[in-house]
């Protein structure tokens, strides 16, 4: 099983993906957690880029996000798949169809052609979207953030209007779910999704 998390920053989407691969372990099965970008040497580095203070095109931008992610699926992604372990991953391919794609303009089907060649056509089972209002995500992530979640309010929700769009595009996949509640609370209604698809 291949499951991402995805949705504002601040929207708690870390938090889940813990909860999650912490619930699946406790239950005995083989689990690998990790998060993009990052999960790899190189893609900690690509990380550092990314993130850091400085002029980033939109298209530098997203080619770096998924060289990153080619990296991660080579060498974290599909290993573990092809041994039968449940991969639970933080951001994947929708966070640059949603950022890139659409908020910064250069075209969901551009992006996504880009991503499923770097990915190998390799697709999450299940992405649950937490959905958080863009007022509240800028408040959770505050002024401390890296150069992306400073990104201004009206680039907040043009990504927030972009995920609720990939939801309506990809809704057998996508599944919305409302970011403000307990996080036990969802971390449950999201368990009770995977085990009733499974």
């Amino acid at each position: 099983m291949f499951v991402t998390f995805e949705g504002l920053d601040g929207s708690g989407k870390s938090t889940q993906a813990k909860l999650l691969a912490e619930a699946l372990a406790g239950e005995g099965r083989a689990v690998v957690a990790t998060r993009e970008p990052g999960g790899t040497e190189l893609g900690e580095r690509v990380r550092e880029l990314l993130l850091a203070e400085g002029e980033v095109t939109p298209w530098a931008e997203a080619a770096l996000f998924a060289a990153a992610r080619a990296q991660l699926l080579e060498e974290v992604i599909a290993p573990a798949l092809e041994r039968g372990a449940d991969v639970i991953c933080d951001r994947y391919l929708d966070s640059s169809l949603a950022y890139q794609g659409i908020a910064r303009g250069l075209g969901l089907d551009r992006v996504l052609e880009l991503n499923l060649q770097a990915v190998l056509g390799v697709l999450p089972d299940r992405t649950f979207l937490l959905l958080v209002d863009p007022a509240e995500s800028a408040r959770r992530v505050g002024s401390k953030g890296d150069r992306i979640e400073r990104e201004d309010d009206d680039f907040r929700v043009r990504v927030d209007a972009a995920y609720r769009q990939l939801a309506e595009v990809f809704p057998e996949r996508i599944q919305t779910i409302d970011g403000t509640r307990p996080p036990r609370e969802i971390a449950e209604e999201v368990l009770a999704e995977l085990r009733q698809r499974s």
